[in-house]
């Protein structure tokens, strides 16, 4: 009796505010998709297939296995190329006298003399577009002063790139036990140099290069076979097979595939047409939630406004099957009660998107504005309305244990 008089009497006290508190959630309703068909299983060791503005993985296989990644190797050599470039350390016109060293590395070339001079620029089309080896270790014996200084920036920014199933021994991606990369590390690096690299990234679309006379052509065949593709990079060596890291873009969608192992040319072609083919007819990409958008008026405690908004700092942007047919919930979780002062970016929960009981992804919820303290009186007021309301909850949880 003396418990429920007392629950009583803080009834006034503890007005529940009509606004939502530390575990409340808000849901809507969504849709997700409906059936899709089984990806396709190819003819290859590993592959992968991503979307490029959520990063999200639509299938996969063995795409975590070191495998040799042939020429592969230069998306790196060309990248890190890219943001020397970028930086200021070298400028695409500075000129690059050959070495005999570089003349005489083995494999794919650009035909590129001993002695003779190219600009950075030219070697940085004659590694992406002709693969040639001689180019590779003439750009890294300019950036680096030797191959082997090169290769050690190529792996460091692996390493800084989260790229823990590559490692690289050479510039080039001729053969090495120590040298190895992953599926999903190539389209990792894939994306980065995609977003990166906007200003050479279109030299991986263009099909042919001519130096010294000789044009070569682009072995990406897919340029030749459908617009929507503008890179990336294929390899080939007896060990790793025929590989190729393709993007393709349509209807405002990217994606990204890596393809490694393959049997041939064609099939290397044929196998990333498929996996391209399955994403682009089965899923897209959209924004359900936008970045700055109030989802919802939280109780503000202690602060001169009784609520506050809060949302997200950037768009919740997911991939997911097309068609939907399925109902989705977005669950808004805060972490406690909003207790001012508090800043425009704070964390004090997250966003959940479930279908059904499955969770599909999470986002920070952020305060989206500033909250100053309030009065002495409303600091006070709130102080003891939280310190009763917590305890009553701490006795209620108490019970359900006991």
């Amino acid at each position: 009796m003396r418990y429920l008089l007392f629950l009583r009497v803080l009834t006034v006290l503890c007005v529940t505010p009509p606004l939502l508190w530390a575990n409340d959630a808000l849901a809507a309703n969504a849709t997700l998709g409906a059936m899709i068909p089984a990806a396709p299983k190819l003819g290859a060791e590993a592959w992968i297939l991503i979307d490029a503005a959520t990063d999200s993985v639509i299938t996969s296989h063995n795409s975590d296995a070191r495998l040799p990644p042939a020429s592969l190797t230069k998306l790196m050599t060309a990248y890190v190329t890219t943001r020397e470039l970028k930086s200021g350390r070298i400028s695409a016109d500075d000129q690059v006298v050959v070495s005999e060293n570089a003349w005489r590395t083995g494999g794919s070339r650009m035909f590129l003399e001993p002695g003779s001079s190219a600009s950075v620029h030219d070697l940085l089309s004659g590694v992406i577009i002709d693969s040639g080896n001689d180019a590779s270790v003439a750009l890294a014996e300019h950036i680096a002063g030797s191959e082997g200084g090169f290769v050690g920036m190529m792996n460091s920014t692996a390493s800084t790139l989260g790229l823990i199933n590559t490692h690289f021994m050479n510039s080039t991606g001729l053969p090495d036990p120590e040298h190895y990369s992953s599926a999903r590390d190539m389209a990792t690096l894939a994306l980065k140099v995609i977003n990166e690299g906007t200003t050479y990234y279109p030299l991986y679309a263009k099909k042919t290069f001519t130096w010294n006379g000789i044009q070569q052509s682009n072995r990406n065949a897919l340029l030749w076979r459908n617009s929507i593709y503008d890179g990336l990079k294929t390899g080939h060596t007896e060990a790793a097979g025929y590989c190729l890291v393709a993007s393709a873009q349509r209807d405002g969608q990217r994606l990204i595939s890596a393809v490694l192992g393959a049997s041939s040319t064609r099939k290397r072609a044929e196998e990333t047409e498929k996996l391209m083919g399955y994403g682009f007819r089965f899923y897209d990409t959209q924004t359900y939630k936008k970045g700055g958008e109030v989802l919802a008026q939280a109780a503000l405690w202690k602060g001169k406004q009784p609520s506050i908004s809060v949302g997200l700092l950037d768009d919740m942007t997911l991939t997911l099957p097309k068609n939907a047919s399925r109902k989705i919930e977005m669950r808004l979780a805060f972490d406690g009660p909003i207790e001012a002062p508090i800043t425009a970016g704070t964390v004090i929960g997250r966003l959940d998107l479930f279908d059904a009981e499955h969770k599909l992804g999470e986002r920070p919820l952020v305060v989206l504005v500033d909250a100053e303290q309030g009065y002495w009186w409303t600091r006070w007021w709130d102080t003891v309305h939280l310190f009763f309301t917590r305890t009553i909850r701490s006795w209620f949880d108490e019970t359900e244990i006991a």
